[in-house]
């Protein structure tokens, strides 16, 4: 099942390239008072949402998904997990491009462990990036995107994919520069989520997922999945044993090599199997 947010937060059903009105499904989510459960209640209460997508589906209204305006799946996650140096081809060319490294030396995953990216950086690719400090190098990032679905704590390897929601493409977009990586990835419209959320039971394994970045129909990345260094459910294994998670928390897997400067103007295409592709604009 594909469940994307859009225009003024409604919720939408894709099918192929129809979107289906289930915003109705919404009245599962119970109302709540000050101060509010943490996590992403819809995601909190998808057990309940998902039959009533299902009894809305024939009644609501159908359009084009292109036609509307896609914002970020997860409205209001507690926090933005990303994994750095996660793809060894990456990890040479940062050592490589002096644009990148700064002098530092490059390490891995391994070394680094993960960082957190602001909240207010997320939006949906219909919302597009708006650059900032155009003055330094400013890279996309392409990543697969994990969404916490229940809350989390030291989380055993082997059930790690059971606390998996869905999944989305995300880029995580980067300021190039000396700063510490969560400031120089933080900035408004820096994390991108979308196009929609597609649920854990569509992917079998998230470990070999194909997915290619293009900017303005040229590849810039295309990976696969299979080469992270930590794979998926490493990662959430990882990341709860620091964090609890909660409900609608995202999880940027890492990025592979191809990295590369983002101009005003630029138009981004972003394909994951299964998943999708979502367009976005950059101003």
């Amino acid at each position: 099942m594909r469940i994307c947010r859009y225009n003024a937060d409604k919720l939408g059903l894709v099918k192929g390239d129809q979107l289906i009105d289930v915003t109705l499904a919404l009245e599962k989510v119970p109302k709540v008072r000050w101060p509010r459960p943490q996590g992403d209640a819809m995601i909190a209460n998808l057990e309940a949402i998902i039959p009533q997508i299902d009894a809305n589906r024939k009644m609501g209204y159908v359009q084009g998904v292109n036609n509307v305006t896609l914002k970020s799946p997860i409205a209001n996650p507690t926090k933005i997990i990303a994994a750095p140096a996660n793809y060894m081809d990456h990890v040479v060319e940062a050592r490589e491009d002096a644009e990148i490294n700064f002098g530092r030396a490059i390490k891995t995953i391994d070394d680094y462990g993960l960082f957190l990216k602001a909240n207010s950086a997320l939006v949906g690719p219909g919302e597009g990036i708006r650059l900032s400090h155009t003055d330094r190098r400013n890279d996309h990032e392409i990543e697969l995107a994990m969404i916490i679905g229940r809350i989390a704590k030291g989380v055993a390897y082997e059930d790690a994919l059971d606390y998996v929601a869905g999944y989305a493409i995300g880029l995580d977009n980067t300021l190039r520069g000396f700063e510490d990586r969560s400031l120089r990835k933080s900035l408004n419209s820096y994390a991108v989520l979308g196009p929609w959320m597609t649920t854990a039971d569509e992917i079998e394994n998230p470990d070999d997922l194909s997915f290619r970045l293009t900017v303005n129909d040229k590849v810039r990345q295309d990976s696969n999945t299979k080469y992270l260094i930590f794979d998926c459910r490493k990662l959430i294994e990882y990341a709860s044993r620091f964090y609890t998670l909660f409900p609608g928390d995202i999880i940027m897997t890492g990025t592979p090599e191809g990295v590369g400067p983002l101009e005003a103007g630029d138009r981004l295409t972003c394909e994951v199997d299964i998943i999708g592709r979502m367009e976005i604009d950059v101003r």
